[in-house]
């Protein structure tokens, strides 16, 4: 799964074509929020065009709501093109994931592309009924590729004033929603997606937020403006340290196969150590191998 995913308004071809070389690990067309609905036949246009531009980033679109009257001229629009994946806006729980994938199946077929490979990340908390079957996403459909979760919305749909505190912290409600897209991902077995971080003027701020969402869980996160993906990118990154103890950790299992626990540095290790280790030497080779690929670094 990717470290960042930047959103960029389908309808500016300015911001698109910024995109395309921004070193973002995933671009997401959006044809939902940013664009007016006037404007959204010629982001569709846009859509396709930039999903055929040959660049290393994964390539997703936001569709509106799968319920608007928008939904399927959105994936008619795209789908020809081939896109990695596509965000799924405000679903009413995981049924809306298994509408969607069984919109793909026909979409696939009529456009010649193989079965299965279009994948699936909804916003998982943007309807406050949402929050209550969080759990069903572990038995939907297998083209769910991640969980990301909102605020904006949900916020609204309450009627709340504000949705963060004074120092920019979560507020008990929204911190309650990021958790449960954190469990209900891993509980799918699929990567947790943290939402964007809104003033991204704010570095620092930044800094400190994608490094917390890294330490509780989340295998990436959502970025509005280009200069947050550099941040972004090396915030989700292991260090050195935890690169260099990760290895310890898997030659210490393979060389004892039979081994449930196993002493390193004074401490037990068991399973769920292995596990982590292997994560953070499967991040490495990962992102290693597309910027070798690409020749695009993160700075």
């Amino acid at each position: 799964m990717s470290r960042s995913y930047l959103f960029v308004p389908a309808d500016s071809p300015r911001k698109l074509d910024k995109a395309l070389s921004c070193p973002a690990d995933a671009l997401i067309l959006d044809l939902e929020d940013s664009v007016a609905p006037a404007s959204r036949p010629v982001a569709r246009r846009q859509a396709a065009a930039a999903l055929d531009a040959d660049v290393g980033a994964e390539r997703w679109v936001r569709i509106n709501p799968l319920a608007s009257d928008d939904a399927l001229d959105d994936l008619q629009a795209v789908m020809p093109a081939g896109p990695t994946g596509i965000v799924l806006p405000k679903p009413r729980g995981a049924g809306d994931a298994d509408e969607l994938a069984g919109l793909l199946d026909k979409l696939e077929r009529e456009n010649g592309l193989a079965a299965g490979t279009t994948r699936i990340l909804p916003i998982s908390t943007e309807r406050p009924g949402a929050l209550f079957g969080m759990h069903e996403y572990a038995d939907a459909t297998p083209r769910i590729a991640g969980l990301t979760w909102g605020a904006e919305d949900l916020s609204a749909a309450v009627g709340a004033v504000v949705s963060r505190d004074e120092e920019g912290g979560w507020l008990p409600p929204y911190e309650l929603a990021r958790s449960l897209c954190l469990f209900a991902a891993a509980a799918a077995g699929v990567p947790a997606i943290d939402t964007v971080f809104t003033d991204f003027r704010n570095e620092p701020g930044l800094e400190r937020y994608a490094s917390r969402a890294r330490r509780d869980g989340f295998e990436g996160m959502l970025a509005i403006h280009p200069a947050q993906v550099p941040v972004i990118n090396a915030a989700f990154m292991p260090t050195s340290e935890e690169i260099a103890r990760a290895e310890k950790i898997v030659a210490l299992f393979a060389d004892n196969p039979g081994a449930g626990v196993i002493g390193l540095d004074g401490k037990m290790l068991d399973r769920p150590h292995w596990l982590q280790a292997r994560r953070i030497l499967d991040t490495v080779t990962r992102h290693g191998e597309r910027a070798a690929k690409t020749g695009m670094s993160d700075e």
